[in-house]
């Protein structure tokens, strides 16, 4: 086996290299989804885990399955979903995590380095996005992603609410459990107040004990339901033996937009939170990365949408959206880490105990997993790589490229509408668009097959959505490969040959 590894990695990096100037497919071809489906091993036959060995499965691997795999990594037109591409340096510690196989879960500084890496990177991740200082987060971990980060930022919250009402009592929901912790508190319902929430918010309020029922969507207005209506979560907050969780998108899933617009929406709910003993909760799984861009006129609705988002309490952050770092990465932020201790505690575990004498926390303490991948290495090796100034050209490149898939969309003539097309103002893709462009054709038939026709070329895929009730194409840009010309050409060439391909129809 002498060179098998280094064999196969350099074979790998041959079939996923893009060569310069052309562009991968983003959808594997339906023949080879299909040979890729008839090679995966049949139960019923005698060979069924008989063990193929390192060689001929690494063949099955690169000759089978490769092929059947999308191309969110290698093309700069995969605009599906928030996927974000995998910077070369971040691929490159992804494998170093692999090779040298680190359990992060406990803090042991006199045998590897690995928590204090993890450590470094999240204090670089809050000075990246102007959060404040680390001593502003003393709760601060790695997840699995905006879902594991909800489960985070909920339970952390049901946490706080209920601990504030316990009347100075030691007692804890973590120690005696969510319907013992109420009744001693005098809460009969615990609700998540939000706009347009991502779906994992709801799949969070169930898993830590609200419910899905807990989420409560308070919309400003039907032209723009993706703000939050603060008013309305005034009026909530003011209800008898309820406790609230706030929770705000940086940005909604569909439209890229922010539930607030400014600083100081920001600063009254965090009145409104301290005065009711609220927990404001940020989902800023991409939004989060537009204090990165740029301080210049064109960027400045979004650094105005994104101001005060440090007055919260806790947020979650995807860096295997933007950051472009292998999937899976997610990453939360508290102010306490006692907070988190509280809920996540891992006790009566002698063999796991650490150094105590550390200002760094055993990660399995403060989080949902006991074991997880050294999920760090890749994030630190970017900000390393990168820097500020490289990660701010790369977001501003992602803004530039949606805001040109913006422009083709509109110069297709009245084929196509840009969504949302309502609200307290027209929507500006110079100004209000971040990475995520939403448009529908004004051709009902067309709409409905609008999604198909784009993902069949295999020139740039897109994700199926909804508004207003009707179907809608929702583009993400999110790979550090954006190229806001070939987006233009591309988009507009396609968007017109679908076009007039349905009207010969």
């Amino acid at each position: 086996m002498d060179g098998f590894i280094e064999q196969a990695q350099r074979r790998i990096r041959e079939s996923a290299a893009v060569v310069p100037g052309e562009h991968a497919p983003t959808l594997p071809g339906l023949d080879k989804l299909s040979d890729a489906r008839a090679s995966l091993p049949d139960a019923t036959g005698k060979d069924y885990l008989s063990g193929l060995g390192p060689v001929d499965t690494f063949t099955h691997l690169m000759n089978d399955i490769v092929p059947g795999l999308n191309g969110e990594n290698r093309s700069g037109r995969y605009w599906g979903f928030v996927t974000g591409s995998t910077l070369p340096i971040a691929e490159v510690a992804d494998n170093i995590v692999s090779a040298y196989d680190q359990n992060v879960q406990v803090h042991l500084p006199n045998q590897t380095i690995a928590t204090e890496v993890e450590d470094a990177a999240l204090k670089m991740l809050l000075r990246l996005l102007h959060l404040g200082e680390p001593e502003q987060w003393e709760g601060r971990t790695f997840t699995t992603g905006a879902t594991g980060s909800n489960i985070l930022g909920l339970a952390c919250g049901r946490e706080a609410v209920i601990t504030s009402r316990l009347a100075g009592s030691s007692e804890s929901v973590g120690e005696i459990g969510l319907l013992r912790a109420c009744m001693k508190a005098g809460i009969g319902e615990i609700q998540v107040l939000t706009s347009m929430g991502h779906s994992s918010l709801s799949k969070a309020a169930s898993v830590v004990g609200l419910g899905r029922a807990s989420v409560k969507l308070l919309p400003f207005s039907d032209a723009e339901p993706w703000r939050l209506d603060i008013d309305a979560v005034e009026r909530e907050l003011q209800r008898e033996n309820v406790a609230s969780i706030i929770a705000i998108s940086a940005g909604e899933v569909n439209t890229g937009r922010f539930a607030t617009t400014g600083v100081e929406d920001m600063q009254r709910l965090r009145r409104l939170a301290d005065q009711y003993r609220a927990w404001i909760h940020v989902d800023g799984a991409f939004g989060v990365f537009a204090r990165v861009l740029p301080p210049r006129e064109e960027f400045s609705s979004l650094h105005k949408a994104n101001a005060g988002l440090e007055l919260c309490d806790s947020m979650t952050i995807d860096g295997h959206k933007l950051l472009n770092v292998p999937y899976d990465n997610g990453i939360f932020f508290t102010r306490k880490s006692s907070t988190l201790n509280s809920v996540f505690k891992n006790p009566n575990a002698a063999y796991l105990a650490s150094d105590n004498t550390s200002q760094i926390q055993s990660p399995l303490n403060i989080g949902l997993e006991n074991s997880r991948r050294f999920r760090a290495l890749p994030v630190y090796a970017v900000l390393m790589s990168e820097g500020k100034p490289g990660i701010s050209r790369m977001m501003e490149r992602m803004v530039v490229t949606a805001r040109g898939i913006a422009r083709a969309i509109r110069s297709c003539g009245d084929d196509y509408v840009l969504l949302p097309d309502a609200g307290s103002r027209p929507l500006s893709f110079d100004d209000d668009i971040h990475i995520v462009v939403l448009f529908r054709a004004k051709d009902d038939a067309l709409n409905k097959v609008l999604v198909q026709r784009i993902n069949e070329g295999n020139e740039w895929y897109v994700s199926g959505s909804s508004w207003d009730g009707k179907p809608a194409v929702r583009v993400a840009v999110s790979s550090w490969r954006a190229d806001s010309e070939d987006a233009f050409n591309t988009v507009k060439r396609s968007l017109t040959a679908i076009s007039e391909a349905h009207r010969h129809s």
